[in-house]
C-alpha cells in the first residue's frame, strides 16, 4: 500500500469512528435526560389525621389505637398502642410503618425541634419527626 492510501483509509476510519461517537454520546445524553426526568416523583401528601389512622390500620390491623400525634409538618406521626409505638415516616413518593416498644420512642431524643426515634431497622435506622414538644404533654402529667 502507498503512503497516499494508507493515509487516506486512516482519514476514513478516523471520521466514521468520531462520527460514531458523536452519535453514541448523543443517545447516551438523551437516556440520562429521561431518566433523571422519570425519576422525579410528586411525593406523598401530608399526612392529616384519618390519613395516619388509615395508614396505621393498613400496615398494624387490629392495633387500638391510644394516642395519635403528627409531626407539625406532616411528614409523619406516632401513635401509642399498648406498650408499643406505631410510627409512619415520609420515605420517597410513600410512607414507611414500624413498631418500637413506647418506651424507647418516649425518650426519644429532641434536636433542633425535631424527634430521633431509634427504629434498630437496616432500612430505616431512624426516623426524624417535627414535633412541637416531645413526649407529649398529654402524657407527661
Amino acid at each position: 500500500m502507498t503512503g497516499e492510501a494508507c493515509a487516506a483509509s486512516f482519514r476514513f476510519v478516523n471520521i466514521a469512528n468520531l462520527i460514531q461517537l458523536a452519535v453514541s454520546a448523543v443517545a447516551v445524553a438523551l437516556l440520562v435526560g429521561l431518566a433523571a426526568l422519570m425519576t422525579r416523583g410528586l411525593g406523598a401528601p401530608p399526612l392529616d389525621e384519618a390519613a395516619a389512622r388509615r395508614g396505621l390500620a393498613e400496615e398494624f390491623p387490629g392495633a387500638p389505637i391510644d394516642g395519635l400525634w403528627l409531626a407539625a409538618d406532616g411528614r409523619g406521626a406516632v401513635a401509642r398502642s399498648g406498650d408499643r409505638a406505631l410510627v409512619l415516616s415520609r420515605m420517597g413518593d410513600g410512607y414507611v410503618a414500624r413498631q418500637v416498644a413506647w418506651t424507647v420512642a418516649a425518650g426519644a431524643a429532641v434536636r433542633d425541634g425535631k424527634v430521633h426515634i431509634a427504629l434498630r431497622d437496616p432500612g430505616a435506622p431512624r426516623v426524624v419527626l417535627a414535633f412541637p414538644a416531645w413526649p407529649p404533654k398529654e402524657l407527661a402529667a
